[in-house]
């Protein structure tokens, strides 16, 4: 593999790689970290990578890093914990319904299963299809849509019971 090569991989694909182990994290430093040690995997083992494949084996490997870290240290999820809206178009009743709101939501993602808060942060702040939320977690798409059915599920029973 040469620079150039290597370069366009790293171009086309790291901020993909870095967005999927947040959303697997919740932790916006571990996600640059995973995706730079994914792509010097890569570099180090200078074989040639089918472009048809090259997604799947980047977030394979990406993966395997996030299950050995993970299994080193725990981390608890921090997801939106330092989005804040405009606060000068609410009252304070406002303010407060969305801090419980923010506060609920946080705790529902944090509580949710990996697999199932992966592809729905993929699905709803990404905005990517389910045919490529397949492809980049290396299931199907009927996998795909049996999760997000079931974090979309978790949601509202999360959100329904802390009102």
């Amino acid at each position: 593999m040469t620079k150039e090569e290597f370069k366009k991989l790293f171009d086309e694909h790291f901020n993909q790689v870095r967005n999927y182990m947040f959303y697997r994290s919740g932790n916006t430093e571990l996600a640059t970290d995973i995706a730079q040690e994914t792509f010097l995997k890569i570099w180090e083992k200078q074989n040639k990578i089918d472009d048809a494949r090259v997604k799947g084996l980047l977030f394979k490997i990406a993966n395997n890093l996030f299950v050995s870290y993970y299994r080193k240290e725990k981390r608890s999820f921090e997801f939106f914990k330092h989005y804040e809206p405009d606060e000068n178009t609410r009252n304070p009743e406002e303010d407060l319904v969305f801090k419980q709101l923010k506060e609920n939501y946080s705790y529902a993602l944090q509580r949710m299963p990996e697999k199932q808060r992966a592809v729905f942060l993929m699905s709803r702040v990404d905005q990517l299809t389910y045919n490529e939320i397949a492809e980049m977690v290396g299931v199907s798409v009927k996998a795909v849509e049996k999760r997000m059915r079931l974090a979309l599920h978790f949601l509202r029973t999360s959100l329904k019971t802390n009102e």
